[in-house]
């Protein structure tokens, strides 16, 4: 009897859910070393299969370029690793000798690792070396249009980590991923942790499904330029950042908030680096290809701007790298003001620097809340006033936001999975880590005697007159005196 591909796929996880708690149980009681090694192997296998990876992920999904998912998987195999290689995450990792307080890493046990199609093998690699870091068994799932390259890019992790020690089945990947099964992982009694990085639906999901999750909110990525910026630098920053992997990061911008002073000098600049911008007629047809009934069209995500400007009916020079359309309202009735995982951006004119905070607000609570902001500006007092001001996690300066958020170019921790705090119904703000998937308990010596209690006369009064008036509507024949011997014989025993 052949099972349906639903049934066949909740069973493969039933199975993997089994055989990954047996490993992990295995690898719970590995050493640091014997940990950091097998780590170390996977990072290497990662980044020497970057470029394959890649080029299997472009051919599957039809999202990005193979030069730039070449370079996410190369950040997550070997920035993310170099980044955490010496962190200690078994046994005791931290001694506080004044306040005689250990700390102890306990691994979480079982994730599952939800994978999306815009990311599948960089976010694959990521996942398995973070959940191996901390001492954990993880349970790849991905996108159904990405089963084949995040299966790759998890076999390879699979490979290197049993080779290099590592017990067999303490990574693996759905085969054949379906809803169900997905459903099953993330609810199954085995799972411990979700590590979710998706769709909002499916980010809701994780949080609805009674286990302890970490997901990730949407990234309406708003940029300030101020008139004290650098405007050649920022404009050759911005357009990488947003042009990388033609838009498939939640962290890249989605719309540009210029002063008005500094306009003409900033769409020249742009220009300069391959912008095209849309006449009205132009950016009509493209704003019609943004949204399906009110949702990110799909066909759009991850397509470079000549494949969208074909969608749309337009015709560009050969030369452009972004598509530029001029906004003034924020609202889902303006498909420009909305997240574009694409090479699309919206720019918007602000009279003073109260104005640009204002838009920038806007832009972020329409989709963004929590995630990433970006301000290019010299003046040190106005970077200090937006990062104080923005509802957003990460507010980088003077980069990419793209590069900024996950840490590439800013002082941040290397990640691909980024919390919005609870600004964005996330449970934390951080750029998750192998510090997220751990716990730590606290191993506390006594430093202080506690004060013994001291009753006085007025406790004494006060009890004896509460006993009074209790017995005052009560046929008992006993006076004050009797009743204060007793309530002294009874304070002197709890003494």
């Amino acid at each position: 009897m052949t099972l349906d591909a639903d049934l066949s796929s909740i069973q493969e996880v039933r199975t993997a859910l089994a055989q990954a708690r047996d490993a992990q149980k295995k690898v719970a009681t590995y050493s640091q070393e014997q940990i950091d090694a097998i780590v170390e192997a996977m990072s290497v296998a990662g980044m020497e299969a970057a470029e394959r990876l890649a080029a299997l992920a472009v051919e599957e999904t039809g999202f990005g370029n193979v030069a730039d998912k070449k370079a996410k998987n190369l950040f997550a195999a070997r920035d993310v690793y170099e980044a955490m290689k010496d962190q200690r995450t078994v046994g005791i990792i931290r001694r506080d000798e004044e306040n005689k307080v250990w700390e102890v890493a306990h691994p979480v046990g079982i994730i599952a690792g939800i994978v999306p199609s815009t990311n599948p093998t960089s976010t694959a690699m990521f996942k398995a070396l973070i959940a191996v870091k901390a001492g954990n068994a993880i349970i790849i799932s991905p996108h159904p249009s990405a089963a084949t390259c995040t299966w790759e890019a998890t076999n390879l992790m699979v490979q290197a980590a049993v080779k290099a020690g590592a017990p067999e089945g303490l990574i693996h990947c759905i085969r054949t991923p379906t809803l169900q099964a997905t459903q099953e992982l993330m609810k199954h009694k085995l799972t411990d942790l979700i590590l979710a990085t998706g769709g909002t639906q499916m980010v809701k999901a994780a949080y609805s499904s009674g286990k302890p999750a970490y997901g990730v909110g949407p990234g309406n990525v708003p940029v300030y330029i101020h008139q004290s910026a650098d405007l050649s630098q920022a404009a050759k920053q911005l357009v990488q950042s947003k042009t990388f992997d033609y838009g498939t990061i939640c962290a890249s911008e989605q719309a540009m908030i210029v002063d008005e002073s500094i306009k003409l000098q900033w769409v020249d600049a742009l220009k300069h680096e391959g912008a095209y911008f849309l006449d009205e007629r132009e950016k009509e047809k493209v704003a019609a290809v943004i949204l399906v009934n009110g949702s990110l069209n799909a066909s759009l995500v991850g397509r470079s701007p000549h494949k969208i400007a074909e969608m749309a009916g337009i015709t560009i020079s050969p030369q452009t790298r972004v598509l530029i359309g001029e906004e003034t309202k924020v609202g889902k009735a303006f498909p420009f003001s909305v997240e574009k995982l694409a090479p699309i951006l919206a720019m918007y004119t602000a009279q003073d620097t109260q104005a640009g905070f204002g838009l920038c607000r806007e832009l972020l609570e329409l989709g963004g809340l929590g995630h990433t902001a970006g301000i290019h500006a010299q003046d040190q007092s106005v970077i200090e006033a937006y990062g104080k001001a923005m509802p957003a996690s990460r507010i980088a300066v003077n980069t990419g936001t793209t590069f900024g958020g996950i840490g590439a170019t800013t002082g941040i921790l290397p990640s691909l999975t980024l919390g919005c705090g609870a600004l964005g119904n996330n449970i934390t703000s951080d750029n998750i880590g192998p510090a997220h998937l751990f716990n730590i308990k606290r191993v506390a010596f006594g430093i202080r005697e506690m004060p013994e209690s001291q009753r006085g006369k007025g406790e004494v009064d006060s009890a004896q007159e509460a006993v009074v008036q209790a017995l005052s509507g009560m046929n008992i024949s006993i006076n004050r005196d009797e009743i204060k011997s007793i309530i002294q014989s009874v304070l002197a025993e709890m003494k």
